[in-house]
């Protein structure tokens, strides 16, 4: 057991100091990012709660790093040494749905899926589905202004956060001090734009202990699937780049590469053919004969893009499957050995070009690289695997993740497109972003967090750097 001087301060709270558990808290899903030692972890079920954890841990210059379901891919949410770990998946209530409005107010620690079958009841739907949705927590997802798969055509995490409950410091009051940003309104532009400010500042600004959600109504019909095979991934990339020339909008474009179909199909068995090199899968979710003429002409565009073949999908099984097997790619291939993320965006006419770089990385460092993507809106996910164990293979992986960085900022992108900062990107962010715009950042930290208490190192790194 740890010692932890924090529950004798704070009774009744639920800590966790048993070691083996401190320990499976204490880290996200990034298997490469660096974790340091926690003191201890707390699972608050308040916001009072949380007020009087981050009130003491700022008394003893006790750093918070916040948690979620730890599905991140980053680092984001690993402990620091001497941190306290604050478990928010205790905070996981629906706490209204105003079906009048269109809006949900959730606790942070409210699973996506949950919250897309609370308000499917009403005739409601809350877009944003990383492929983590069935774990993940609306808290995490705001922190790391998450996307997904049908972000291509309704947008990403921030799209749909109206107003937040925040914990925080500095100018609003002491430490402990909740604050309310936003609004509940469908416009309202009063002020500086503090709640886009904190979604997607991965836990450095304060703690979300309250978020107030967007919601659209529920899609009319099941939406259309069309799948493309392709004979390699730069042929499938050209077809994405077409979809957009040509001005389709698909709900959700997809791609996934051989190696991904095989881990899952040997891990799942969904009776996938993995014969391909690479598949497109797209979801069209206009209703009517509009939606029909539209699956055809993007099932014409892979086709004249060089498919082998493409159709559209006539049961409803299968779509799922290989929608199924998008979603589980990550997982299939970490059961297989050490994977190594990459979360790169590119202009959408660039993913041929960046999908071609990125098999010479491969070929040229010597490592596998296997591929999923959100294609449609130029975000690729390379999933760089190593054997266990194997330094040489570790430090080529490393040496190839900085060089897939570089090609991405090359060409126009950006260095993380959804999974955040965290520790794994920080050199990535340092070589995007000029200075001037670097030292604006530190300064919002600075001000926000002049105690450097929330998440410390993260995104920005160390203030003295």
């Amino acid at each position: 057991m740890t010692t932890n001087p924090l529950a004798a301060a704070l009774p009744g709270l639920d800590f966790v100091t048993d070691t083996d558990v401190l320990d499976s808290l204490s880290h996200d899903d990034a298997e490469w990012a660096p974790v340091g030692k926690a003191l201890a972890a707390v699972r608050p079920r308040s916001t009072a709660e949380v007020q009087a954890v981050v009130a003491e841990c700022a008394t003893r210059g006790i750093p918070v790093v916040t948690r979620g379901a730890g599905t991140g891919l980053s680092g984001g949410a690993n402990a620091v040494d001497g941190c306290l770990v604050l478990d928010l998946s205790k905070m996981n209530r629906i706490l209204e749905i105003d079906p009048d409005n269109m809006i949900a107010v959730v606790q942070p620690g409210v699973v996506n899926n949950d919250l897309k079958a609370a308000v499917a009841e009403h005739g409601l739907w809350y877009p944003p589905d990383p492929a983590s949705a069935p774990w993940s927590t609306i808290g995490g997802n705001a922190s790391t202004n998450a996307g997904g798969l049908c972000c291509l055509k309704y947008g990403v995490t921030r799209d749909y956060v109206l107003g937040l409950e925040a914990v925080v410091g500095g100018p609003a009051g002491a430490y402990g001090t909740a604050v309310r940003l936003g609004h509940r309104t469908t416009k309202g532009v009063a002020g500086y734009d503090m709640v886009g400010l904190f979604v997607g500042s991965e836990g450095t600004l304060g703690v979300l202990t309250e978020i107030t959600l967007r919601l659209r109504p529920a899609r009319a019909e099941s939406p259309r699937t069309v799948v493309g095979a392709f004979g390699s991934i730069v042929a499938a990339g050209n077809a994405v780049a077409a979809t957009t020339r040509l001005g389709l909008l698909p709900t959700a474009l997809e791609l996934l590469d051989k190696a991904c179909l095989k881990a899952v199909e040997e891990w799942k068995h969904l009776g996938l053919s993995a014969t391909a090199e690479a598949l497109l899968l797209a979801q069209i979710d206009t209703p009517g004969k509009a939606g029909d003429d539209e699956a055809a002409a993007l099932a014409q565009c892979f086709r004249d893009a060089g498919a082998e073949w493409a159709e559209q999908s006539t049961d409803e099984f299968e779509a799922e499957a290989l929608f199924s097997a998008r979603r589980l790619a990550y997982p299939a291939l970490e059961r297989l050995g050490p994977v190594l993320t990459e979360d790169i965006c590119v202009p959408r006419s660039a993913v041929p070009r960046m999908l071609a770089a990125i098999e010479d990385i491969a070929s040229r460092h010597q490592v596998a690289i296997a591929t999923i993507a959100h294609a449609g809106d130029g975000n690729l996910h390379p999933l760089i695997r190593t054997p266990a164990g194997d330094d040489a293979a570790h430090t080529a992986a490393q040496a190839a993740f900085e060089e897939m960085l570089t090609a991405a900022i090359d060409m126009g992108g950006t260095v993380t497109g959804e999974h955040g900062v965290g520790l794994l990107k920080r050199a990535g962010l340092r070589q995007e972003q000029e200075p001037g715009v670097l030292a604006m950042q530190q300064a919002l930290k600075q001000t926000l967090d002049p105690l450097n208490l929330f998440n410390p190192g993260k995104v920005l790194g160390d203030p003295a750097a």
